[in-house]
């Protein structure tokens, strides 16, 4: 347990060191921008690179994409249901901002250092559905609803498209899957830059956290925030309890039900002309909530 905590207290210490040097001026704000582009263009596709590769994928871990869409379909029609007499601005808000894991940038750093290989590729592997609903899913359903513009499955497949990370998990799952091995010199590359993915993607947490919600959205925070994690102890639940995969795998899923809302939705929500500073609010809060109660998991856990 003493190890855990030791681990864990180092990445909150780097997420803390990030928030630290933006304070101090050595990064600006717009520097988590560079940062995110490093994480998810370069070190997170090696890390995926080096979880999967020589490594027997059973078919049935396939339906965890399949499982991480009906948990994001799910927040969704909640997000739709409990707004009907608010108005669609409101409803399309909610729909947006409650589904969506920020998996590639907070999850697998902490599936990489506690839950070994298998661990990252269930995480992956459940990244890969998360994908489809934080990348044009749920913004396009919620725009349907805000706006009527309809579903665009167009919109999707293009944001998907131009997603390093998820084109890799496809590559990589579909060499796999056909026995093509990687050259070794892929994957020694990416062994070291893989390495390299839990302080890139903490530091860069630190330095793009941010809380400006004001007394008027508290409310709002408290309730978003209130459904997001109650439901997510359901499914934490149903995932460790009933579904029939190794320990491993299933620790994997409860940490993912807990992980925080989806780093992308502030941006999408501009999009939609709706309200950035109370989705940036609930996305800082979501990742300090995530990072207690993860925490207190893994101690439990392991």
């Amino acid at each position: 347990m003493l190890d855990v905590l030791m681990r864990a207290g180092s990445f909150i210490a780097v997420i803390l060191l990030g928030y630290f040097l933006k304070k101090i001026g050595f990064f600006k704000q717009e520097d988590f921008t560079i940062l995110s582009r490093i994480t998810i263009r370069i070190t997170l596709p090696a890390t995926i690179i080096s979880s999967f590769a020589g490594r027997e994928i059973d078919m049935a871990l396939l339906s965890l994409a399949l499982l991480s869409i009906g948990c994001g379909l799910l927040y969704v029609a909640i997000g739709f249901l409990i707004n009907r007499k608010y108005g669609r601005e409101q409803q399309a808000f909610e729909m947006l901002n409650l589904p969506g894991y920020n998996i590639g940038t907070f999850v697998i750093p902490f599936a990489q250092s506690f839950l070994g290989p298998m661990g990252v590729v269930a995480t992956s592997l459940f990244d890969t559905g998360n994908s489809v609903i934080c990348l044009g899913g749920a913004y396009s359903m919620a725009v349907m609803v805000k706006d009527g513009t309809g579903f665009s499955v167009k919109r999707i497949l293009k944001s998907l498209a131009h997603s390093v990370p998820f084109v890799c998990y496809v590559l990589v799952l579909v060499m796999n899957l056909l026995k093509i091995s990687m050259p070794g010199f892929v994957m020694s590359c990416a062994g070291i830059i893989g390495n390299a993915n839990a302080f890139m993607a903490m530091l860069m947490i630190g330095v793009g956290f941010k809380l400006e919600g004001n007394k008027a959205q508290i409310r709002t925070i408290v309730k978003l925030l209130s459904i997001r994690y109650g439901v997510a102890m359901i499914l934490a639940w149903i995932f460790y309890f009933l579904l029939p995969f190794g320990l491993e795998i299933r620790q994997a899923l409860v940490i993912l039900a807990f992980s925080p809302i989806g780093s992308a939705v502030p941006a999408f929500t501009g999009e939609m002309k709706g309200d950035v500073g109370l989705s940036s609010a609930l996305n800082s809060l979501s990742i300090l909530i995530s990072i207690a109660i993860i925490v207190t998991l893994l101690t439990v856990m392991l």
